[in-house]
């Protein structure tokens, strides 16, 4: 895979440098251009903002600086070109997963009040949000978005099971995680962990994905095929006063 970045921040990517996500680039799982739009400014000064016509707060970024930093990518490794942008479509799990099977995407990081529409109706494919809150820019949404994607791709976790078993990955949160020593301030692992009774283990764990997703997010029930060992179980915590 493939990810360009255009933004005026490059440094900031040095985050994924480190860590599954830096071996993944140091393993060639996928490549990345980092295009600074400061190098394409429309004068002398070094201008890549502007005044917004009609008024308001702050500056836009241009549309000419934008669209000289698209057109420096070879076009076969364009690909889908995305816009971080609070008018974008919820970022989720789904969305990593067919975003990894793409051959190249490329992110627009935009700053200050924005981007000039007019080069998001001709050049953007698509707007993107990680939530309903305001930062700073789009690379940190960026880099919260490649992270996620990359662990999507074949061969880059260690264990070929662990994207499978993460939250959201069925729908659903993920239980709690114990690791040593087995008491820790006089609390206990909990005993079936302990067991080595594989078949119990995993009745507990899914018992516990689903607790944490009706207490801490039941909007996910909503939007989840439940499996029916799984509607049993909600039944029962729901007996027990849990719901």
């Amino acid at each position: 895979m493939h990810i360009n970045i255009l933004t005026i921040f490059p440094e900031v990517f040095d985050a994924l440098n480190y860590g599954v996500i830096g071996k993944a680039k140091t393993n060639k799982s996928f490549s990345i251009k980092l295009q600074d739009i400061r190098d394409y400014p429309v004068n002398k000064h070094g201008q890549i903002d502007s005044k917004p016509y009609g008024g308001g707060e702050g500056m836009v970024m241009m549309a000419e600086p934008l669209k000289k930093s698209l057109n420096n990518i070879p076009k076969e490794k364009l690909g889908k070109v995305i816009y971080l942008s609070p008018q974008g479509a919820l970022f989720n799990n789904t969305k990593a997963k067919k975003l990894s099977k793409e051959p190249s995407v490329t992110f627009i990081c935009g700053r200050y009040e924005g981007i000039d529409q007019r080069f998001i109706d001709k050049y953007v494919d698509e707007e993107i949000s990680i939530g309903d809150f305001i930062i700073s820019g789009g690379e940190i949404a960026a880099l919260c978005i490649v992270d996620s994607v990359i662990r999507h791709i074949p061969g880059v976790l260690g264990n070929k099971d662990s994207s499978k078993n993460d939250s959201f990955s069925n729908g659903l949160l993920k239980g709690p995680q114990y690791s040593r020593p087995e008491v820790f301030e006089e609390i206990p692992v909990p005993e079936v962990l302990l067991s080595g009774d594989h078949k119990k283990i995993k009745e507990w764990k899914d018992q516990k994905s689903i607790e944490a997703t009706i207490i801490r997010r039941p909007d996910l029930l909503n939007n989840v095929k439940l499996t029916k060992k799984q509607r049993k179980l909600l039944e029962d915590l729901a007996s027990q006063s849990i719901l």
